[in-house]
């Protein structure tokens, strides 16, 4: 019987740990994905307080002492900050997309600017919104 050779393959993200150290680029994808994704439990959110609103007044205001609690304040915070990042995140793509930008630093910079953005972008939504 012939002897195997064990293919090494490279390691999947998800490995995250002792097996794969965590790159910029591969944790910016990671989380446009997260974000997207997180971004439709804000929707139903929104959505929960429109149908609400058509509802009954006693069930507004159940929906509303919610979305209006420090529950809601978080959730839609950090929906903001979702919103600000998936945005920066998909104009860094449209970049990618132009050939621009593919080396490995200025991705990892790119990712990094995605992220200080986005928080930078979310603190001044939030100051306008209380204003």
């Amino acid at each position: 019987m012939a002897e195997t050779k064990r293919v090494e393959r490279p390691l999947s993200p998800f490995m995250i740990g002792p097996y794969y150290r965590p790159q910029m680029t591969s944790m910016s994808s990671i989380l446009t994905r997260i974000t997207g994704n997180a971004l439709i439990a804000s929707a139903l959110l929104a959505v929960w307080w429109l149908l609400a609103a058509t509802t009954s007044p006693g069930y507004f205001d159940f929906v509303n002492a919610i979305v209006t609690s420090w529950f809601g304040d978080l959730v839609f915070t950090l929906s903001a900050w979702a919103v600000w990042y998936h945005y920066l995140a998909g104009l860094r793509h449209l970049y990618f997309d132009a050939g621009k930008g593919l080396e490995i630093e200025t991705a990892e910079k790119l990712g990094w600017a995605c992220i200080i953005g986005s928080v930078v972008l979310t603190i001044i939504t939030v100051i306008i919104v209380m204003v």
